[in-house]
């Protein structure tokens, strides 16, 4: 695999910093829409589309903004505060509390935070065109692109699942589904340091640094962390670490530190390529990266291997580049034999650097006759994976059962109505035999409820991916067979491991899940700001 020196990768993200909002500290995203008719016609009145931070700054300084808790504060009340944050040295040396002034307000080794309600000095008008909810950013910023590509400044939010906001006089969009929103915010949420005598409110961000790490989620980071507000009324707890640093939290936790040095190394380029091409997942609440799966799973740095450090150096600076951008670097738990297009995943155009292919052996992908249009094409691949890269994967090969009444209430949890299902039957699929849209006939009369493409497993959560077939198991009982674990776009990390086990480099096997892409460093020009996946 080639080598080359570090680079800055991160000159990639060039912010634009907006006006601040006075008052508050945070930044108003203002838009003109027409005078009512109450004034005059040459007069326009600038409304908000929500209440808005600072973005990220610039990461010149290669340091990304990860969130480790979001919405935080949220449902707090005037006569109640949401749950507490607390947050706890990992050493003797105590957690050091900066305001927003950048001044030392507290040296402990336990920060504990309510939250209150605290009247704005003058309320806040937002309003907005909504179209959501959506089950994956990536679903979601297709739509925004259609906006965007008329003129309109519309922007993905995550609020509680992935919307678009976009200002009032913004034009319909075919087949897409709107609400308007309006509110006018009187009070806002601010975190209360509490303490032996009592509570003290403290205006936002808020700095913490931990000399000796912080405990987190069983694991210890190690800062500087930042207590922010965000776009929805609540807060948001963000670690401040560097790029490499942060691979070192993604890599064992992805993909497993005892993996080989391989699969180690097309991990470390494909998670380094991934944030760079999604730092502006959360630019609208004034970050960069979730820690979830959202995103990339980020953890205790702690736990990375030897190995892991070695391929993480091996590879440093180095990531995947189409016409000279970095990639959507898009990676999955097992395909269950098969590698499926982006657009089999999500509502979105295709990216040309994956493909649909059987995932094996040359002899047994031979025998895999593409594309699986049919029930009958799927269930022959699913008898027949012993070929397959990756195939001693858990999930290599799965199977489920839903009742009746364990689809109603999958249905009801996504507020699809309190009807029981009578029927389930796949509607269309994609090449790789992806279950497309599903059907779901309902009783009482309802119209019959079709999940399409990432909504389907987001719906029904227990289904490992949309590579199956489902059949009648009696009244109200349904059996749904499936392989692979994950999307199936990009990368099977089980397919890596086998790969690199059988004697592959990373590069091959990086050309093997993403052909095309050519694997190196990247610098970006001036005024370079993240490409949205296309």
């Amino acid at each position: 695999m080639p080598r080359s020196a570090p680079v800055a990768v991160f000159r990639l993200l060039s912010w634009i910093w907006l006006p601040v909002w006075a008052g508050l500290g945070c930044q108003a995203q203002v838009v003109e829409q027409p005078s009512p008719p109450s004034q005059a016609q040459d007069e326009a009145v600038v409304v908000p589309t929500h209440r808005s931070v600072p973005l990220p700054p610039s990461a010149s300084n290669s340091v990304l903004w990860v969130s480790l808790d979001d919405h935080l504060g949220a449902g707090t009340r005037s006569d109640r505060s949401a749950s507490q944050l607390t947050l706890i040295s990992a050493g003797a040396a105590p957690l050091r509390l900066l305001d927003q002034a950048g001044k030392l307000a507290l040296s402990t080794d336990r920060l504990r935070f309510s939250w209150r309600r605290v009247a704005l000095p003058e309320p806040l008008d937002v309003a907005r065109r909504v179209a959501g909810p959506f089950a994956s950013f990536e679903s979601a910023d297709q739509i925004a692109q259609r906006w965007r590509s008329q003129g309109v400044e519309a922007q993905v939010a995550h609020p509680g699942e992935w919307e678009v906001w976009a200002p009032t006089d913004a034009l319909d969009l075919a087949g897409v589904s709107l609400r308007e929103v309006s509110q006018r915010i009187s009070s806002v949420v601010m975190p209360v340091l509490e303490g032996p005598e009592g509570g003290r409110t403290l205006q936002g961000p808020l700095q913490v640094q931990a000399p000796d790490g912080m405990r987190w989620n069983g694991g210890v980071l190690r800062g500087p962390f930042r207590l922010q507000a965000d776009a929805y009324g609540s807060w948001t707890l963000l670690e401040q670490l560097p790029l490499e640093r942060y691979l070192e939290g993604v890599v064992p936790h992805e993909i497993g530190a005892g993996s080989p040095a391989a699969a180690l190394q097309a991990q470390a380029v494909l998670a380094r390529t991934w944030a760079l091409a999604n730092s502006h997942r959360f630019a609208l609440d004034g970050y960069h990266l979730c820690s979830d799966t959202q995103c990339q799973v980020y953890s205790d740095p702690r736990l990375a291997s030897p190995a892991v450090r070695q391929a993480i150096r091996a590879t440093s600076g180095e990531v995947l580049l189409w016409d000279g951008q970095p990639i959507h670097a898009v990676y999955h738990a097992t395909n269950g034999g098969v590698s499926a297009h982006a657009e089999e995943a999500w509502n979105m155009e295709p990216l040309p650097y994956v493909q649909v292919q059987a995932d094996g052996a040359a002899a047994w992908g031979q025998s895999i006759s593409l594309p699986l249009r049919s029930n009958q094409d799927v269930q022959a691949l699913l008898n027949n994976g012993g070929g397959a890269y990756g195939a001693g994967h858990p999930r290599f090969r799965w199977s489920r059962v839903y009742t009746a009444g364990q689809l109603a209430q999958a249905l009801a949890a996504a507020d699809q109505g309190d009807t029981v299902p009578t029927s389930v039957s796949v509607q269309k699929r994609g090449p790789s035999g992806r279950v497309l849209a599903l059907e779901i006939d309902r009783d009482r009369g309802a119209k019959p409820l079709v999940l399409e493409l990432d909504a389907i497993r987001r719906t029904l959560r227990r289904l490992p991916s949309t590579l199956f077939v489902v059949d009648a198991e009696g009244a109200g009982v349904w059996r749904f067979q499936g392989g692979g674990f994950g999307h199936g776009v990009g990368l099977s990390q089980a397919g890596a491991i086998d790969m690199a086990d059988r004697g592959w480099s990373a590069q091959r096997i990086l050309q093997h899940y993403y052909p095309g892409t050519q694997l190196g460093p990247f610098t970006a020009p001036s005024g370079y700001a993240p490409a949205k996946a296309p």
